[in-house]
């Protein structure tokens, strides 16, 4: 494929050597005339372990060449991939300029264009950057259509400073966001001989999958250094125990606790945070991500009733009441929580939850049911159509097979859902909400 990448910092070299490599013919764009006249003559303008080899074998056989002039880049190639940095402003927010100085003048190559271009955006945006900002800049520049005279696309990179070629090779995971699926196919074609499963979702998943990663990815590297700050303060090696937690490969390095849903509860996880952050705070230790913790899921509960709050009725059916499906267990459950607020908030609620039901008769939780949640515990129904006949807005708390089942057949009647956990299939539907869709 003839390539044309826009931006030669540390993304788009490292691309513009591995595709060349490949036997892609690549036309590098720069502003920098350093950076311009050192590919042309073979040398990386940057410091990454492989890339100098790779960008000198290809420049040597012709396949990688670069320029200061951009509509003649986009002219002689079929793709474009934007790679331009994306800095932070003084107020955190991201500043686009390089990014929509190329999309003008990508678009403005276009207007003389006849053939059908892919504008590929691997600059790293905020979640509807390309649909709301690059496109409408291309198409005023251009005087042409998106979807209809040249295609979009989103493809973020994953490249890690020191081992960018490896990651190139040898990806787990390639990421498309596609306006219409001529603009995914093309760009699939890129990484058709590589490793890895390609994912193709909308512009907008793959920009906010992005932030996902590199969100996740700061948070884990905040978490080991507090961990570490608290067992060294103990007398016990940080190093060890977080080796020993990324050995759980079952639930500490999985996608067990990784599904967006409602807030945690129970017996262990509340607890434990509560006594790790007073034992820091007693070693005089900040640990704000830990302390942030409890906030942070007492704030999911809060949105879960401003949810409810939304509607107009006063008559809500919470199903489930326990702190996850499958248990009787009400320890600190946030659906404990939402009743209470409900209920003082003078809201008829009826609940239904088969294990709580259950314990209140014959289950080891009857004694706290009975004492600490008497009042919420007497609202409980023996069967899931009583709730339902008495509810104008239900609460779904569990992700049951009977709730999804319920969810989804439009066995509701027209009553409004708000789906804490996730158990509707239907998230496009007027009736249903959730806080985490």
């Amino acid at each position: 494929m003839n390539i044309s990448i826009f931006g030669l910092g540390y993304v788009g070299t490292v691309c513009a050597a591995c595709l060349a490599y490949r036997g892609h013919s690549v036309v590098g764009v720069d502003i920098s005339e350093d950076k311009v006249r050192l590919v042309n003559s073979g040398r990386s303008p940057i410091v990454e372990p492989g890339v100098a080899e790779l960008l000198g074998g290809a420049h040597s056989a012709g396949r990688i060449r670069a320029t200061r002039e951009p509509a003649a880049a986009v002219l002689e190639t079929e793709l474009s991939l934007i790679c331009v940095g994306t800095p932070s402003r003084r107020n955190g927010d991201l500043d686009l300029h390089h990014v929509e100085e190329v999309a003008r003048e990508i678009g403005v190559a276009l207007r003389n264009k006849t053939a059908r271009h892919t504008v590929v955006v691997r600059s790293t945006v905020l979640p509807g950057t390309v649909r709301g900002g690059v496109i409408p800049l291309l198409e005023r520049s251009s005087g042409k259509r998106a979807g209809v005279d040249f295609d979009v696309a989103v493809n973020p990179e994953f490249l890690r400073e020191g081992s960018a070629i490896d990651d190139y090779w040898f990806p787990e995971v390639t990421l498309i966001g596609e306006m219409a699926p001529s603009a995914g196919d093309r760009v699939a074609a890129l990484y058709a001989d590589l490793p890895g499963k390609i994912v193709r979702d909308t512009l907008e998943a793959a920009e906010m999958i992005k932030y996902a990663c590199n969100a996740w990815h700061a948070s884990k590297i905040t978490f080991a250094n507090e961990i570490g700050a608290i067992a060294k303060s103990l007398g016990v090696d940080g190093r060890t125990v977080m080796d020993v937690v990324c050995q759980d490969r079952k639930l500490n390095i999985s996608d067990a606790y990784m599904r967006p849903a409602f807030a945690f509860g129970g017996s262990c996880l509340p607890k434990d945070l509560r006594a790790l952050k007073y034992r820091a705070e007693r070693m005089d230790l900040p640990v704000p991500m830990l302390s942030s913790i409890m906030a942070s899921n007492h704030w999911q509960i809060r949105r879960a009733f401003e949810l409810v709050e939304s509607f107009e009725s006063r008559r809500v059916g919470l199903l489930g009441l326990s702190f996850k499906a499958g248990t009787d267990d009400l320890r600190e459950s946030p659906l404990v929580e939402l009743a209470q607020m409900l209920i003082d908030r003078g809201y008829q609620v009826s609940i239904f939850d088969r294990n709580v039901d259950y314990a209140r008769v014959h289950g080891a939780n009857r004694d706290f049911i009975d004492s600490r949640i008497s009042h919420i515990s007497a609202l409980l129904k023996s069967t899931l159509p009583e709730v339902v006949h008495c509810s104008d807005i239900i609460v779904v708390g569990h992700r049951s097979p009977e709730f999804e089942d319920l969810v989804d057949s439009h066995g509701l009647g027209g009553r409004k859902v708000v789906d804490l956990a996730g158990v509707s299939r239907n998230i496009a539907s007027d009736a249903i909400e959730g806080i985490c869709w």
